[in-house]
């Protein structure tokens, strides 16, 4: 296995899908709405008073589509189709990049624990090295996974463990402990055709990595969250039966929530709430589902009290406009529910939506997609990426009436095609919101409001949002 700082041509065989053509009148209509000033103009950027930009670094040798984001100390670690890139952020103001890892295998989502960095491979590759090139799913020897590698030295991560995984990992999720690190690993989409990837794919892949002993990291168990009889296990069905939502065939992302020994799971068809008093053996407590304005469970967040769980719909898969006054403001947007209950007995309770409040073009690939809470005691508030719809910042203290209190994002990056790009992560950490822009970089936003302030004094050592901290333990 090898790992190399970015000189090398990325392997084009990663790529998310392309632009999409547009019809006329969906072109005449997004350069009507920028003449009207109902939209910001081709790559303008605007924000709400109280959001400063601080940053932008745009993408260096790896060209691919930025991902996810993680944060250790005075670092962020950005995912990139191609790889990631380590950020000096000790000055949000000027970013410096550290490093950049060339490791191309969408999504190439991220995390990090002490010396250990965690990268999920969710593409069909000819074997587990940086060096791989992309194969078909229906090639016995291809490789899907999770990789592991050494960041002692910032400067020069080490690539130090594979391990691969049913259907690959599309999305992984830290329970972290004193000797090891447990990984939840998420990916879907079985197919009969595909050796290493067969239905029913109705559950996750953990994995157990010893901090110290990395290489030995293996799959310990593959708990079925979804029983049933037959072929498609026992999720939302979709298709024929609930028309519009996405058949659960696994989990798109699971968050945790190490001491309230909770997770909540995003499951394609179906929200879960779930006990990890043993990681290795996660126990689903409630199961809801919405066919009516959900096609697509995303992701999770818990509030801080853990009475409360945000859901994302990524209905489109994020390479759509679906913020638009024809899709509505139920669709594609964030579904709050209530925690209601004790231990075992909890249950999930729907009580109202979320979705940016201002329309996008048709150009513009928009939807709910990750975002993070900012720490505010007494206060549920969340700072959340829309790709090219931006960054929100939204109060849902009162789960049925959630609002947006502040906002940032660029103009549609083309107003003939519809183009991939906008804000795939954005996070709340030390005092500042970090972006990660698919195609225009890395940036660095201060919101400055009264009721987002307190969080300012919140300070983490790391943070992996998809392993919510207990931010005022």
């Amino acid at each position: 296995m090898t790992a190399q700082q970015a000189v090398a041509t990325p392997d084009p065989g990663d790529k998310p899908a392309g632009q999409q053509e547009v019809s006329k009148s969906d072109r005449a209509e997004a350069r009507a709405a920028i003449s009207a000033g109902e939209i910001p103009g081709k790559d303008e950027i605007v924000h709400s008073s109280n959001v400063q930009h601080l940053a932008n670094v745009p993408k260096d040798v790896l060209s691919g589509t930025n991902s996810d984001l993680a944060f250790q100390g005075k670092y962020a670690f950005a995912g990139n189709y191609d790889g990631f890139r380590v950020f000096d952020i000790s000055n949000p103001k000027n970013p410096k990049t550290v490093s950049q890892v060339l490791c191309p295998g969408a999504q190439n989502d991220i995390s990090v624990s002490g010396d250990l960095l965690f990268l999920s491979t969710d593409s069909s590759r000819s074997d587990s090295s940086c060096n791989s090139t992309t194969q078909p799913l229906t090639e016995k020897s291809s490789w899907e996974g999770m990789k592991v590698f050494d960041i002692s030295d910032k400067r020069n991560p080490r690539y130090v463990a594979a391990v691969e995984t049913a259907c690959g990992s599309h999305t992984h999720t830290l329970v972290p402990e004193r000797k090891n690190v447990y990984v939840y690993v998420s990916s879907y989409a079985p197919h009969a055709s595909y050796p290493d990837c067969q239905p029913p794919h109705d559950g996750i892949s953990i994995i157990k990595v010893p901090r110290n002993a990395p290489e030995k990291s293996k799959v310990v168990d593959f708990p079925v969250l979804f029983p049933g009889e037959g072929p498609d296990g026992g999720g939302n069905p979709g298709g024929s039966t609930n028309p519009g939502v996405t058949k659960t065939s696994g989990c798109h992302d699971i968050t945790v929530l190490p001491e309230e020994d909770l997770a909540a799971g995003a499951c394609m068809g179906d929200g879960i709430l779930l006990s990890i008093k043993d990681p290795e053996r996660p126990k689903v407590i409630d199961q809801v589902q919405d066919n009516v304005n959900f096609a697509f469970w995303h992701s999770a967040t818990f509030n801080q009290d853990a009475d409360k769980i945000v859901f994302t719909d990524e209905l489109g898969g994020g390479g759509s406009a679906t913020c638009n006054a024809a899709i509505g403001p139920k669709r594609g947007a964030n579904g709050i529910y209530d925690v209601v209950g004790k231990g075992d007995k909890r249950e999930l309770v729907f009580r109202s939506y979320y979705k940016i409040p201002r329309h996008q073009a048709d150009t513009e690939n928009c939807v709910a997609h990750n975002g993070s809470l900012i720490p505010v005691k007494g206060k549920d508030l969340m700072v959340q990426a829309w790709y090219q719809g931006g960054v929100s910042i939204w109060d849902f203290t009162d789960s049925s009436r959630p609002k947006e209190i502040g906002y940032f994002e660029r103009g549609p990056i083309s107003t003939d095609s519809l183009v991939g790009g906008g804000s795939w992560s954005a996070y709340y950490y030390n005092g500042y919101i970090y972006s990660n822009d698919m195609a225009k970089g890395f940036d660095v936003l201060k919101v400055e409001d009264r009721r987002t302030d307190p969080g300012r004094w919140v300070k983490m050592r790391e943070l992996n949002v998809q392993t919510q901290p207990d931010y005022f333990d």
